[in-house]
């Protein structure tokens, strides 16, 4: 087992031309000992994937000073579904953005838990505003998309909040990011199903990358405030700290949420 310095993080989501490696890179380059995960080497719509995943780290690390969370997915630009696709019972967006996430961040919890100044991030998104309470509690909604892919980043604002009200007194800070409006892949993925905007988007790529942010300059803002002790936990525009969507700030949606989500994570049907 690994003990005493440096400092240890793992960043999900650190594939090719993304926030998560730009991010990575910063920290090794600030002499950190970094884990990072693609979806070949961590699936976090698969519980076993997930468990064995934080079972092998444990075996090498006795503590985890930074969580990174950056892997997740947005499907479906063009909003052609018409039914959410689901896996284990649940809409994709939620269950690898949302619970895929929890279930990590609970599994690494004892070993954040070790450190003396853990830190949770989320990469979420400001279309975490898209994001309706009723989605997020599984009532019955006409099926969206974008709205689904929002309430898998809202959920996890809740989540942060959760984890600081929860941990904070010893020492644990979470934050919810929007990492701003960055040139990245994830839409790649998103529109695999459509093959003409695919092309339309790589014709548009050289714009996309003179008008928007590097993953580096992006990655900059969120290791700043995911190293600053001082920054305190909560939701945060690149970094500067800001008021997340109205909805966010639903305690009674926040309580339910966390409950359907622990009976989820205890093997029962919840997390909607």
């Amino acid at each position: 087992m690994i003990t005493g310095s440096p400092r240890r993080a793992i960043v999900t989501g650190a594939g090719p031309r993304s926030i998560g490696r730009a991010v990575a890179d910063a920290l090794l380059a600030d002499g950190w000992d970094v884990v990072v995960t693609r979806r070949d080497t961590l699936d976090l719509a698969d519980r076993a994937s997930v468990a064995a995943f934080a079972a092998s780290y444990a075996e090498q690390a006795d503590r985890l000073d930074l969580l990174v969370n950056s892997a997740g997915i947005h499907l479906d630009l063009g909003s052609r579904w018409k039914e959410p696709q689901l896996v284990d019972g649940h809409e994709i967006h939620w269950r690898t953005n949302y619970l895929g996430t929890v279930d990590l961040t609970t599994a690494l919890l004892p070993l954040l838990l070790a450190a003396p100044s853990p830190t949770v991030v989320h990469l979420v998104s400001q279309l975490h505003d898209r994001g309706t309470t009723d989605q997020l509690l599984g009532r019955p909604v006409d099926y969206d998309s974008w709205a689904s892919y929002g309430t898998s980043k809202l959920g996890l604002v809740h989540h942060a909040a959760l984890l600081a009200e929860t941990y904070g007194d010893r020492g644990l800070r979470a934050l919810a990011v929007h990492p701003g409006s960055v040139s990245t892949n994830i839409a790649n993925r998103g529109l695999e199903t459509r093959p003409l905007l695919r092309r339309l988007r790589n014709l548009a790529l050289p714009l996309e990358r003179r008008t928007l942010m590097t993953p580096e300059e992006s990655a900059a803002h969120l290791v700043r405030i995911a190293t600053d002790p001082s920054s305190g936990s909560g939701y945060y525009r690149k970094s500067r700290p800001v008021d997340p969507a109205p909805a966010a700030g639903d305690l009674a949606a926040r309580e339910a949420l966390a409950a359907t989500t622990e009976a989820w994570l205890a093997g029962g049907s919840g997390g909607r």
